[in-house]
């Protein structure tokens, strides 16, 4: 009778335990690290927000926007063999570190040399992403920057509008506005001034014979008349307004476009003092994305949509933040997805701060972008005119001194 021997391979054991222990610690420092990467971004941005107020762009939420799904899996590639085929797009290379670390600590980019003189430049560093401070309903997605080429500007400024008024969509009428900044007609004290930084920002259905969205600016027919419509609209809800259409680019000796907000500083300076009664203040753009991002359609109509701005330099910041919330608040709850909420940006000298620093009350509001027509704006300024009017009559209520009891 034969008898079946059994081998025990007591090193292959050994090594399969070895393995099976390998995997287990590197599954428990990944978890380790991960969690303490979220802790520590919890944490951080919690002191940043109650301690750190100076600014609404927190180093927090943009290293937490930083940590992508290739992160992890990179970690896992340090011990995953094959995991990471492409070495230069390696999280954990020798330039991407190196990379990473020279940014986080002199916020200079080595691959872009302009970031090197853009903080002291005015206007230069505009491709600085933005961070969501308060959401909506519609698709998320950031305002575009775009600085328009100077030639073109020239260009325009050497045509200056005519007397004429340009034609607009059916069922709508051109603003007639006083180059001084007078409003449309009195309702009361004028307490809300509306002015365009970027008056020059056009649209191109209504730029005969212009595709690209580059050139979507014009002397003529731009973002002023979208202000017009909003002071008018304030006038019907007795709201006190008053309306500057300065165009800078015509105006200005020696124009140049990344000083656009020290020249509107000025007209703000100049419309407090002729007008001493103005509280509320609201900066007019276009937004540079493309329609997709910029365009609502509800009960069958299209809407240009809106963004609050909010600069990350000034300050004060969170009162502005204050303000801008109470109207998108109002806006969202009457036309959800109108309004692409509330965004703040810090970026080169002039447009951290989008002269919000002037006053508590003041906003930068962008309607619609290139691709959007003057109808489709005028349609959301007549909403948006109706949430600022809440907003500013809601005030006024609490501020109204109280009533002193009747004598009896």
């Amino acid at each position: 009778m034969k008898w079946t021997s059994a081998t025990l391979n007591l090193s292959h054991v050994r090594k399969t335990f070895q393995s099976a222990s390998s995997v287990g610690k590197t599954f428990f420092i990944l978890s380790t690290a991960t969690l303490a990467i979220f802790v520590l971004i919890g944490v951080g941005g919690y002191l940043q927000n109650k301690v750190i107020t100076t600014s609404p762009v927190s180093s927090m939420k943009s290293l937490a926007a930083s940590v992508t799904n290739q992160f992890f899996i990179d970690m896992l590639g340090m011990e995953v063999p094959h995991l990471n085929k492409d070495q230069k797009k390696f999280t954990f290379s020798q330039h991407n570190v190196f990379h990473f670390a020279f940014q986080f600590l002199t916020d200079i980019n080595p691959s872009d040399p302009k970031s090197l003189v853009a903080s002291e430049v005015p206007g230069m560093d505009t491709n600085k992403s933005t961070v969501l401070v308060k959401g909506s309903e519609a698709n998320p997605s950031d305002p575009v920057d775009y600085n328009p080429v100077s030639t073109n500007l020239e260009a325009e400024a050497k045509n200056p509008p005519s007397s004429t008024p340009e034609p607009t969509p059916t069922g709508t009428t051109t603003p007639v506005v006083s180059q001084t900044g007078q409003p449309p007609k009195s309702a009361g004290d004028n307490v809300a001034f509306i002015y365009q930084t970027h008056s020059n920002e056009s649209f191109l259905p209504e730029l005969k014979g212009v595709t690209d969205p580059d050139k979507a600016y014009s002397d003529k027919v731009n973002i002023i008349s979208v202000g017009q419509r909003l002071a008018q609209n304030l006038e019907k809800d007795g709201i006190g307004a008053v309306h500057s259409q300065t165009i800078y680019p015509s105006t200005v000796k020696n124009f140049e476009y990344p000083y656009s907000y020290k020249y509107s500083l000025k007209t703000l300076q100049e419309a407090a003092v002729k007008h001493p009664d103005l509280q509320y203040y609201f900066d007019l753009h276009r937004d540079s994305a493309a329609r997709n991002k910029t365009t609502a359609t509800i009960n069958g109509k299209d809407y240009a949509q809106v963004y609050f701005i909010i600069g990350g330099k000034n300050p004060n910041w969170k009162k502005n933040e204050e303000f801008a919330n109470k109207i998108h608040q109002v806006l969202e709850a009457k036309h959800p997805g109108i309004s692409k909420g509330i965004h703040a940006k810090e970026a080169s000298e002039g447009n951290g701060l989008y002269n919000q620093n002037f006053s508590p009350n003041n906003i930068l509001i962008e309607v619609g972008g290139p691709y959007n027509t003057l109808e489709e704006c005028y349609r959301t300024t007549d909403w948006l005119a109706e949430a600022i009017s809440e907003v500013i009559l809601n005030a006024k209520k609490v501020d109204a001194p109280a009533a002193s009891p009747k004598q009896s």
